[in-house]
């Protein structure tokens, strides 16, 4: 039989095996690209970049760029994607937490802030482009918080709480509180600096802290509106 191998016809194991690895490198230069857009929407609107801009700083021909996405709109919606699975966890944390002590609403202020020192960068993407100007890219920003607010509304339902309440009314009071997540994260991005510590620190810890407090308070308000509403419908 004659040698597959030696005629350049590789084994399937071969095969398999080159595939994986070129898999590998597509995979290694999507998310470069990601993470170059990423940078470069620290400081300007997703509008504003260019598709050269980005392929410049991962070093790769412009043409490449169209082997992983279809534009630099699909390149967003990507990286909205990204995006929601770090406000997942922190959505996901302050779910697991109940329901409205004031405990329970510092412990849900202060994971919003770690969360945003630990994913800067994507909390500023949000909250930028939820109104940029690009459309598909704000479309799946709101699919998104969306999604956070059919999952609360769920949680909020199962609570002894919200008993008596509509389904309309507990969905209200879960936009409330996303809205309210959304708002939270933005504040504590506008008040920092683009330079944070190396440790993640805010680097204007007094003016930080007074947004915390303030967001525990409209939380807390938000509880005392929510324990009374029957009552005042």
């Amino acid at each position: 039989m004659p040698d597959q191998t030696a005629q350049g016809i590789a084994e399937p194991g071969v095969q398999a095996a080159a595939g994986g690895v070129r898999q590998v490198r597509k995979q290694r230069t999507r998310q470069a690209l990601l993470d170059a857009a990423l940078r470069l929407l620290e400081r300007q609107s997703l509008s504003s970049v260019g598709l050269r801009e980005v392929t410049r700083e991962v070093n790769i021909a412009p043409a490449a760029f169209y082997r992983h996405f279809a534009g630099m709109a699909d390149l967003g919606v990507a990286l909205v994607e990204e995006s929601f699975g770090s406000l997942q966890a922190m959505v996901r944390e302050i779910r697991a937490q109940g329901a409205d002590t004031e405990e329970v609403i510092r412990r849900s202020v202060d994971l919003i802030a770690r969360h945003v020192h630990e994913h800067r960068a994507h909390f500023r993407f949000l909250a930028r482009e939820r109104h940029g100007g690009v459309a598909a890219v704000r479309a799946a920003i709101a699919a998104g918080l969306e999604g956070f607010v059919r999952d609360l509304l769920e949680d909020l339902a199962a609570q002894p709480e919200s008993a008596g309440w509509s389904r309309e009314d507990l969905r209200i009071l879960a936009e409330l509180y996303v809205h309210h997540v959304m708002l939270t994260a933005t504040a504590i991005l506008e008040a920092g600096s683009q330079d944070e510590a190396d440790d993640g620190a805010p680097s204007d810890p007094e003016a930080e802290q007074a947004i915390l407090a303030a967001a525990r308070s409209q939380l807390k308000l938000i509880s005392i509106g929510r324990r009374h509403w029957l009552a005042e419908r």
